[in-house]
C-alpha cells in the first residue's frame, strides 16, 4: 500500500499527460505481470521487486485514474458514484479471506499469484472502457515555451518539470490544510489492519475465527462507501481503534471492527469529491496524486512503529492506544477546512463589485443549472 501511495504524484502527471484510460491500463498490465512474475520468484529479495514495486507500482497506476474518470461523467451525485464504485473492493475484502484460506493450501503460493494475476488482466480491459470528457490540462502546458530568463539548464530543467507537476493547488489554503490533515490522521490507519490478527491470537488463545472480523471491516466498509456523508470521521475512528484492547470477548471485537469498517469506507468515499469540489475537475488528477503522496510515509511507519511498541511493551495495548491518536488530532485539524471556506465565501460576498465587470464578463454562476462548486470555473462546466 505504501508504493501504491508513494506513486500517486507520479501518477497524477501521467493521467494528465496521457488520459485516464492509457494510463490505467498500463498500470493494470504492469500489476500483472508483477503477480505473474512472483509465481516464479525464487527468493525474497527478488519477489519484494517483482510484488512490492512491480506491482504496487502497477496498482497505483490502475488505481488513481478510477478515482479521477468518475469526475468526468458525475457533479451533484460524485459521492455516490464514488461510494458504487469502491465497494466493489469491499465484497472482495469479504470474499478474497476465505478464497484465499481454500486456495493457498491446496493450490500454493505460486499458483495462487497465478489466479490473482487474472484479475489484474481483467481490470486492464475494464479500464479500456474509460472515455475521457474533460481535455487533458497538460496538453495546453507543454505547448508553452520556456521563460525567456531561463538560460542555465537547471532552469530549463525546472521549466520543463513545472508543465508536468501542477504545485498551484498547494496556493489553495483549503487544499493544503485538508491535506496535511488526513496526512496526520492516517499515520494510525494501517495499524489495525496490520496488526489486528495477530492481537486476536494472543488476546484469544485458540481462536480459529480471526477471517471472521476480516469479512465485518469488509462488509461495513461497504455499507460506508455508499451511505458516505458524515456518519463517521477521523475522530471515530481513533476512538474506535483505541477501543481494540479493551474488548475481552471476542463478539466485542467484532463490533468494534464493525464501526471500523464503517469509518473507513466513509472516509475512502469522501475523498475524491472533496478534491473536486477545493481545486475543480481540472486540478483534480493533481490534487488527489499529491495528497495520496503525503499519505504514503505516514501510512506506511504507522504499522512498523506498532510493531516495535509491541517488542518493547510485550503486547499490542500501547500500540493501538497510540494509534488512535493520529486520527483524533486529523480531524480537529480538517475542522478549519469549512470555516475557513465559510469565513472565504462570506468575504467574496462582502467585496465591491465593479459595475463595469458586469458588462464585459457574465455572472460567475452562469451555468446551466445555476450551481458550480468552488473549484469550477465558467470554462469548465460543460460537463
Amino acid at each position: 500500500m505504501g508504493m501504491i501511495f508513494f506513486c500517486s504524484p507520479v501518477v497524477s502527471m501521467f493521467t494528465d499527460h496521457f488520459g485516464c484510460r492509457k494510463t490505467a491500463v498500463s498500470g493494470a498490465l504492469i500489476a500483472f505481470i508483477g503477480l505473474l512474475t512472483s509465481s516464479f520468484a525464487t527468493s525474497l529479495g527478488l519477489r519484494y521487486f517483482t510484488y512490492g514495486i512491480l506491482f504496487g507500482c502497477g496498482s497505483s497506476f490502475a488505481f488513481q485514474p478510477s478515482l479521477v474518470i468518475l469526475g468526468h461523467y458525475f457533479r451533484r451525485r460524485l459521492g455516490l458514484a464514488n461510494g458504487v464504485v469502491t465497494a466493489g473492493s469491499s465484497l472482495f475484502s469479504m470474499g478474497l479471506p476465505v478464497l484465499l484460506k481454500k486456495v493457498v493450501e491446496p493450490l500454493g503460493l505460486s499458483r495462487t499469484f497465478q489466479i490473482l494475476s487474472v484479475f489484474m488482466f481483467v481490470q486492464a480491459l475494464l479500464a479500456l472502457t474509460f472515455r475521457q470528457l474533460l481535455p487533458m490540462s497538460c496538453h495546453s502546458q507543454a505547448s508553452e515555451a520556456p521563460p525567456a530568463g531561463a538560460r542555465s539548464r537547471w532552469e530549463r530543467g525546472l521549466a520543463q518539470a513545472s508543465k508536468y507537476f501542477n504545485l498551484k493547488v498547494f496556493h489553495i489554503t483549503t487544499y493544503r490544510v485538508w491535506a496535511f490533515g488526513v496526512a496526520t490522521a492516517v499515520l494510525g490507519y494501517f495499524v489495525p489492519y496490520i496488526h489486528l490478527i495477530n492481537f486476536v491470537k494472543e488476546q484469544f488463545v485458540g481462536s480459529q475465527k480471526e477471517w471472521i472480523l476480516l469479512v465485518c471491516i469488509g462488509a461495513s466498509s461497504g455499507v460506508g462507501r455508499l451511505v458516505f456523508g458524515k456518519v463517521a470521521s477521523f475522530a471515530v475512528l481513533g476512538l474506535v481503534s483505541m477501543m481494540i484492547p479493551q474488548c475481552r470477548v471476542f463478539e466485542g471485537l467484532v463490533v468494534v471492527c464493525l464501526f471500523l469498517g464503517l469509518c473507513d469506507g466513509c472516509f475512502i468515499t469522501i475523498m475524491a469529491p472533496i478534491a473536486f469540489e477545493l481545486v475543480g475537475p481540472m486540478q483534480a488528477s493533481q490534487a488527489i496524486g499529491y495528497l495520496l503522496g503525503l499519505m504514503a510515509l505516514p501510512m506506511t511507519a504507522g504499522p512498523p512503529i506498532a510493531g516495535l511498541l509491541h517488542d518493547y511493551c510485550g503486547n499490542y495495548h500501547m500500540a493501538f492506544y497510540l494509534a488512535g491518536v493520529p486520527p483524533i488530532v486529523g480531524a480537529l485539524v480538517l475542522l478549519f477546512v469549512p470555516l475557513y471556506h465559510q469565513w472565504l465565501q462570506k468575504t467574496l460576498q462582502r467585496a465591491p463589485v465593479d459595475p463595469c465587470a458586469d458588462k464585459m464578463l457574465p455572472p460567475p454562476k452562469s451555468t446551466a443549472n445555476g450551481d458550480m462548486l468552488p473549484g469550477f470555473t465558467d470554462a469548465e462546466t460543460h460537463i
